[in-house]
């Protein structure tokens, strides 16, 4: 059976355990011959992550559902995919080249712009779940999941390779950011927090505030950090995660997600449908009627955000 701690992925949260989504899976051989079911429904299907590139925006969520959308958000289509593994993270290159990531160590790349995609590694027997991609270029891209698990590539995603992040720890990674200046980040689960400064082939533990787990960093333009996770913790960091100030944001729910708005503006999501909205000094708490988990959020254009989560995708408007 696969193991499970607290703060494993975000779906678990949902309560999606033992539904086959999150800590079960079938027979090795059998998914892959599986491909998505296309559904009329998907677009109000679980989503857990999104990627914009130049507009365009690739969501990828439950059952192995990817949608694209060519006009920000407006319209939505149901790409073809080879996979029914849920679905955690996704990474545009471009308008064209991508690769997303889930369950069953899956990882699937798109050549036309997230339509069509081919799977490029599964390792279900692993019983390693990937959480989220990222990449440098064109070629070079690292994964990252459960139990420590790195997955890097220097061939476009063709061939994959371990490498261990902090010796025998195997704390949860449940996500990889990149800042301005070429650092990587990694939020992981019990309070761990790393940096790598050489793209990735090295990391050292970053001192941290908090010994929940941390679902996930935004590097802003002006230079600060911030981290975020559960029960409504938030943090700020000046000097690249070497000390920490907390943010107080009235809110208990576990934060999922974040995005930059502008010079010292940013929002961040989170359970039972909360936003919070920052203009760099307080941060003002927003509660969506439906309650339910925005997992993801992407810029639909400069008065409207795109939310991926429980409700699949909504567009919202920016609060003036």
């Amino acid at each position: 059976m696969t193991r499970l701690r607290c703060g494993a992925t975000l779906v678990a949260l949902l309560g999606l355990v033992g539904t086959g989504l999150v800590g079960t899976r079938a027979d090795p051989g059998a998914g892959l011959e599986q491909r998505a079911v296309m559904a009329r429904l998907a677009p109000e299907s679980l989503l857990v992550d999104v990627a914009d590139r130049g507009g365009r925006l690739v969501a990828v969520g439950e059952r192995g559902h990817i949608l694209v959308s060519g006009d920000r958000g407006g319209s939505w289509t149901q790409a073809e995919v080879p996979t029914r593994a849920l679905l955690t993270g996704v990474w545009m290159h471009d308008g064209q080249l991508g690769w997303a990531v889930g369950h069953d160590e899956v990882v699937l790349r798109t050549r036309d712009g997230g339509l069509t995609w081919t799977r490029v590694h599964n390792a279900p027997e692993r019983e390693k779940p990937l959480l989220d991609v990222w990449f440098a270029d064109a070629r070079r891209g690292l994964a990252v999941g459960a139990y420590g698990g790195l997955l890097a590539t220097i061939d476009g995603g063709d061939t994959w390779e371990s490498r261990p992040v902090a010796g025998e720890d195997d704390f949860h990674l449940n996500q990889i950011v990149g800042a301005a200046d070429g650092t990587l980040y990694l939020a992981a689960e019990a309070g761990h927090l790393y940096r790598s400064d050489d793209a990735g082939r090295t990391w050292q533990a970053l001192p941290s505030p908090y010994q929940g787990s941390f679902f996930g960093l935004l590097p802003l333009t002006d230079g600060p950090l911030l981290a975020f996770g559960l029960r409504g913790h938030l943090y700020r960091s000046p000097d690249r995660g070497r000390t920490w100030e907390k943010i107080e944001t009235g809110s208990e729910a576990t934060l999922t997600s974040a995005l930059q708005l502008g010079p010292g503006r940013y929002v961040v999501s989170g359970m039972a449908g909360t936003l919070l909205w920052s203009d760099g000094a307080l941060v003002r708490k927003q509660e969506l009627s439906n309650r339910k988990a925005i997992m993801a959020l992407a810029r639909a254009d400069d008065r409207h955000l795109v939310l991926v989560g429980e409700a699949g995708v909504q567009r919202f408007e920016i609060p003036r």
